[in-house]
């Protein structure tokens, strides 16, 4: 009580006395502060029933005001002060020994304003950046203390001033011998300490000139320069007189020192207190994007910093139930790692494990945009580490395990890292880990190579229904994502060569099968009365058709004997029987829908796929092998398997294996568009396409149709069933044949669309 009134009186005097020049001013309040230590009898008192708090306070106001007094970037003599007589550097020493109780708080607060506030930088300047670097290793020693929230101001304030300036880095990069030699330094004060403040040599203050010598080399050369009179000034005194005691440095960190701006972010990042972790994460944003290949190379190398963020991840994945509803995964609300806050009692939509897994996700989606932000070398060893300590040690033994709920949740849970995943460099070790790095051509006896590839594919054709939906959508998604190799490896790897063709020239036989191209039997486009919707009023302007479409690379010119788009529509709209249609009985199911979507969802491919180079046209036959045997690889091999089940599967099942097929054939490879989407390409001996497939398909739905009575009536039925048309009633019977013949129709529609934007595409100038 006694001390506030003594600091109330002493603002009273201070406001009625005249003002003072503000050297003599800051000096005063320097002098207030020190002349405490030399006359107090009391060290146990806290640092707030003191007038040490009020006297930082006003040499901060001096300063700010001495700059806005002044030209931009012209040091004034309060300034100069500070710098020659060392006043961080003690401060810096009063805080470590946090004397008098709670001295610490006030020194970061006093060096977060400091650095904030004043606009020269103050960093170069050796008698700054090195007493920052020292509270630096203050900060995080001990989680949950009073002064944690002072720590992260302090760390995010210098993480702000090295974004703005990143060679200023160089100056906290210290050698592994330094920070141990300063752990072992005793940390002191006394009375000629506090004397010695007038008569310490005058340093000249200067900035420093990092840009002459590395800035990590340039720092220990002037530590050097300065280390020994710099201890025994401040550093080698007893405190028998103040009997303080000064703190060991923390062990806690990694063995190799060099980077302890990063350590002790590292350490708040575990503080019980929400938002001081998210600070220290968004301290960790700052520093991994600064450009000095130093930092990136002592960020990776010498600090903990990748070992955190995988054995957090693997932390918190552990902690999820073992068994998750899938649509639960896939449905929990949008992640953000800067808003990870949950209340379950709030939550009308909370499940068991929701808490667990939104703090996985949020922790996860941290990680992505940390890669994402990171310097090149940075961002590659995070992503490597993600992917050996977290994809491989963690994730795939769940993946590859045996029991259904197991695969189920953890492939769920995969799914939703492939469609969270925005950064490229972690994108790339994901599919790495998914797919494996090959990209030479798939043989049957090699398609176990990589065995986890080998294992998802397979659980594409699970005897577990949800399973095999499950792994199909995250293949769908994956095949989404901005990477080419997810492609080659999956697909257009086995189809290089372009041996599923068999190249002979047409006999008179042929000739007579095939006339002008046209299919024996089908009827032409235009005069098909199914068609009308192609007429000139129902579609869309051929500048809007091709707006999107890829160029033709001048090295692959338009092939001028391509099939006619006509008769490939064509095909495709007529695989199907006209007893086994039903969609032209509702109105609504058009082919127009159809293409549509087909050339918003091709544009959209064309812009990803814009950057990989693709060919405009297939490779020549005579430089292609076509005597290799042909496969088409484990991947489309499951696919057309399933699709040549397509009428004894479930509706599920049927929608999610065509609509992965769909978005294979929407890829504007011209080898991919040959292969999938033209029906007249001559296929070799033991080959099979997609259209092949189908045809065996129609071929067998052609003899159980005779044995279904009332065939028709039924299928349209359950079309209207399925569309919302109908209320539901009585079972009927070949219910998931009648369902897949509706699925076989549609996909068929879905094809001819597809192949109908991509033919118009391609054949723009």
């Amino acid at each position: 009580m006694f001390s506030k009134f003594t600091s109330i009186l002493q603002h009273a005097v201070e406001a009625l006395a005249p003002s003072l020049p503000l050297q003599e001013d800051f000096v005063y309040h320097w002098k207030a502060i020190t002349h405490y230590y030399i006359e107090t009898s009391d060290d146990k008192a806290p640092v707030t029933d003191t007038n040490i708090p009020s006297h930082l306070e006003q040499m901060l106001d001096i300063l700010v005001q001495e700059e806005n007094e002044r030209e931009s970037g012209e040091t004034g003599p309060c300034m100069e002060y500070l710098l020659h007589h060392k006043i961080l550097e003690t401060l810096y020493t009063l805080g470590k020994a946090d004397c008098p109780p709670g001295m610490k708080q006030q020194v970061l607060a006093f060096y977060t304003k400091l650095l904030g506030r004043i606009r020269q930088p103050l960093l170069p300047h050796i008698n700054v950046h090195r007493p920052v670097q020292k509270l630096i290793r203050l900060c995080g020693e001990v989680l949950a203390t009073p002064t944690e929230n002072e720590e992260i101001q302090f760390l995010c304030i210098v993480c702000a001033k090295l974004k703005q300036d990143p060679y200023l880095v160089n100056f906290f990069l210290e050698s592994k011998l330094k920070a141990m030699a300063f752990q072992g330094s005793a940390s002191v004060i006394t009375e000629d300490m506090i004397k010695d403040q007038e008569s310490l040599p005058t340093d000249t203050g200067q900035p420093g000139q990092p840009e002459e010598m590395p800035g990590a080399a340039r720092a220990e050369r002037m530590e050097k320069e300065d280390e020994l009179p710099q201890q025994a000034d401040d550093l080698s005194f007893s405190l028998d007189e103040l009997n303080v005691t000064s703190p060991p440095e923390s062990s806690t960190a990694c063995p190799n020192q060099d980077y302890n701006l990063v350590n002790s972010l590292l350490n708040l990042t575990k503080s019980p207190d929400g938002r001081i972790a998210v600070k220290a994460c968004e301290g960790l944003m700052l520093l991994v994007s600064l450009p000095e290949p130093a930092a990136a190379k002592c960020l990776t190398q010498s600090t903990c910093l990748c070992e955190l963020l995988t054995d957090r991840l693997a932390t918190l994945y552990k902690a999820l139930p073992q068994s998750l509803d899938p649509l639960d995964i896939e449905t929990v609300e949008a992640i953000n790692w800067g808003l990870d806050s949950y209340s379950h009692k709030e939550d009308a939509s909370a499940f068991p494990g929701k808490r667990a897994l939104i703090s996985f996700l949020s922790w996860f989606d941290y990680c992505d945009q940390l890669i994402k932000e990171a310097q090149k070398t940075t961002a590659v060893a995070m992503a490597k580490a993600v992917r050996e300590r977290f994809f491989i040690d963690v994730m795939e033994p769940q993946l590859m395990q045996t029991s259904e709920i197991g695969i189920l949740t953890s492939t769920a849970l995969l799914h939703r890292i492939v469609r969270q995943v925005t950064s490229d460099v972690l994108l790339q070790e994901l599919v790495y880990f998914i797919l494996g790095e090959h990209r030479e051509p798939e043989t049957l006896t090699d398609i176990n190579r990589h065995p986890l590839r080998h294992r998802l594919i397979e659980h594409c054709d699970h005897i577990s229904d949800e399973i095999s939906i499950m792994t199909l959508r995250m293949f769908e998604h994956l095949l989404q994502k901005p990477n080419e190799h997810i492609l080659y490896n999956l697909v257009l790897r086995n189809l290089e060569e372009r041996n599923y063709m068999e190249y002979k020239p047409l006999c008179q036989e042929d000739k007579d099968v095939v006339e002008n191209g046209q299919i024996a039997g089908a009827v032409d486009l235009e005069e098909d009365p199914l068609f009308t919707d192609l007429s000139p009023d129902n579609t869309l302007s051929a500048q809007e058709w091709l707006s999107a479409s890829p160029p033709v690379s001048p090295e692959h010119p338009k092939n001028d004997g391509k099939t006619e788009v006509h008769k490939i529509v064509n095909s495709f709209l007529c695989l199907v029987p006209d007893e086994a249609k039903s969609s032209y009985h509702v109105e609504g199911t058009g082919y127009d829908t159809y293409l549509r979507d087909a050339h918003r969802q091709f544009r959209d491919y064309c812009v990803i796929c814009l950057r990989w180079e693709w060919p405009g046209s297939p490779r020549p036959l005579e430089k292609c092998n076509l005597e290799a045997s042909f496969f088409e690889g484990h991947f489309l091999k499951v696919l057309f398997e399933r699709m040549g089940r397509i009428l004894d599967q479930p509706y599920d099942v049927n929608l999610q294996v065509t609509s992965v097929l769909s978005k294979l054939s929407l890829f504007p490879h011209p080898h991919i568009h040959e292969y999938l989407l033209d029906p007249y390409v001559n296929l070799a001996s033991g080959c099979k396409s997609l259209f092949s497939v189908i045809v065996r398909v129609v071929g067998d739905l052609m003899v159980r149709i005779q044995r279904i009575p009332d065939f028709t009536p039924k299928l349209l039925l359950v079309r209207k069933r399925l569309l919302g048309l109908e209320p539901e009633g009585p079972i009927i019977d070949h219910m998931t044949l009648l369902e897949g013949v509706i699925v076989l129709e549609e996909f068929c529609k879905e094809l001819a669309a597809i192949a109908f934007v991509k033919y118009h595409a391609s054949a723009t100038p």
